[in-house]
């Protein structure tokens, strides 16, 4: 079974059993090497969406799913990859039981742009319920973004 590194708010449990309720959680980790950030401003309805680029001094927060071939259709049609919104990405991942290879959605746009406040919030609750750490959620929750609304 393939093992997806879920990040941003598919961090969140609750979330990720309704996208893929046959894919249980097996670990958390750290995906060293790579930074999260927001690209595609012109594809989100609310602003720039999550993605993650390569970066030497950097590392996201993950959570590890194994996922089934249903699950995984599931996911691909939710995240827009068959629309080419992302692409597929093999990465390793560390954790308290060692390296796991694993695969990621990665965004087919230019990072730049900003979240909405509610994605932002949303994305660092996700981060919190997941069991990150306090210094990296709270760099979550102080990023700059939009405020979208009346």
């Amino acid at each position: 079974m393939p093992l997806y590194a879920a990040y941003a708010s598919n961090l969140d449990a609750r979330q990720m059993a309704r996208r893929a309720p046959h894919s249980p959680l097996r670990v958390t980790g750290w995906l060293p090497g790579w930074r999260l950030t927001f690209g595609g401003e012109q594809l989100g309805w609310e602003g720039s969406l999550a993605t993650v680029v390569e970066d030497d001094i950097s590392q996201v927060f993950v959570a590890l799913y194994d996922l089934t071939d249903a699950d995984e259709d599931a996911l691909d049609r939710w995240e827009g990859e068959s629309l080419g919104l992302y692409r597929k990405v093999k990465i390793r991942v560390e954790t308290l039981f060692g390296e796991e290879l694993a695969w990621l959605y990665v965004l087919n746009d230019y990072e730049g742009g900003l979240p909405s406040a509610r994605y932002l919030g949303m994305v660092a609750d996700a981060a919190e319920s997941a069991g990150a750490p306090d210094d990296y959620v709270k760099e979550l929750r102080t990023r700059p973004c939009l405020s979208v609304g009346p």
